[in-house]
């Protein structure tokens, strides 16, 4: 091409095709890039600032994590499926199983309520409830704040089932995640006690990552109290792992066993209070 064409070229409008390409598009506007795999570490940092921006425009310094399963049902839920399900020998561990899980859900609430409720006057300061923001567990923690008038999180998960939030979790401070990591990262940023009610896979994982920074010292202390014993010490045998050497005896000293709502704020008053003070 001769120098005079090729000037006289680069002086003519851009034609259409050429705004159209996604080479054009601007970095921060364009879908496909920052959802191809070059983009996730800006993703993750994404996942990261935008829950924390918010969480700090709300003043939220201190929070209290409780987890437990998404299929906990309230007293009244259960009872109409109570109704339906025959009083068969068949079905008792199944009716037994439903009345259960009403009483953790109700301790939930109910722990969340004295939280929202007594915190602000207490010694250890003004805490928030803060769950995964599902069903279950998460909702009578989010409600038992809602019902003292108090704000509440909850931190959602993109899942193959779909997760909605619950109603109970303050609108300005329900979040959506994709990575499990930063969902995991904001649970204990701010935590300064953490409440494991019965529950499956997803609430193993949050207590065990739990324990183990803490072990690790990753994290600092803080009480982790794990709610009905009974449930626990059939899912897990912790003095088995003493014994064949794959904890140390100081380790079952990082958590404690609750059974009540009361006793649970106790504990997490008392904890907080002394790690605040300690040298």
């Amino acid at each position: 091409m001769q120098p005079h064409k090729r000037i006289r070229y680069c002086r003519r409008r851009p034609i259409a095709w050429h705004l159209q390409t996604p080479a054009y598009r601007l970095a921060f506007a364009d879908d496909d890039f920052l959802l191809s795999e070059d983009m996730r570490a800006v993703r993750l940092m994404l996942e990261l600032s935008k829950p924390e921006a918010e969480l700090r425009a709300n003043n939220i310094e201190q929070t209290v994590v409780m987890f437990g399963s998404a299929r906990t049902v309230d007293a009244e839920t259960v009872k109409l499926k109570l109704a339906e399900l025959p009083d068969t020998e068949e079905n008792k561990h199944k009716r037994r199983a439903l009345t259960r899980g009403a009483a953790y859900y109700e301790e939930a609430r109910r722990l969340a309520g004295l939280i929202a409720k007594e915190s602000p006057a207490s010694a250890c300061g003004e805490l928030h409830v803060i769950t995964g923001g599902g069903p279950g567990v998460m909702a009578a923690a989010n409600r038992g704040a809602s019902e003292q008038g108090a704000k509440s999180i909850g931190l959602n998960i993109v899942l193959p089932h779909e997760q909605y939030p619950n109603p109970y979790i303050t609108p300005e401070l329900c979040f959506r995640f994709h990575y499990f990591a930063m969902r995991k990262m904001h649970f204990l940023m701010r935590a300064k006690a953490l409440v494991v009610f019965p529950g499956g896979f997803g609430t193993l994982d949050e207590l065990f990552e739990t324990l183990t920074l803490v072990q690790t010292q990753k994290i600092k202390p803080l009480p982790i109290l794990i709610f009905g014993k009974e449930y626990w010490a059939r899912l897990l045998n912790f003095d088995a792992m003493v014994e064949d050497g794959m904890i140390s005896p100081e380790d079952v000293q990082l958590f404690q066993y609750v059974e009540t709502a009361e006793q649970a704020w106790q504990l997490i008053q008392e904890g907080i209070v002394q790690l605040q003070t300690a040298p």
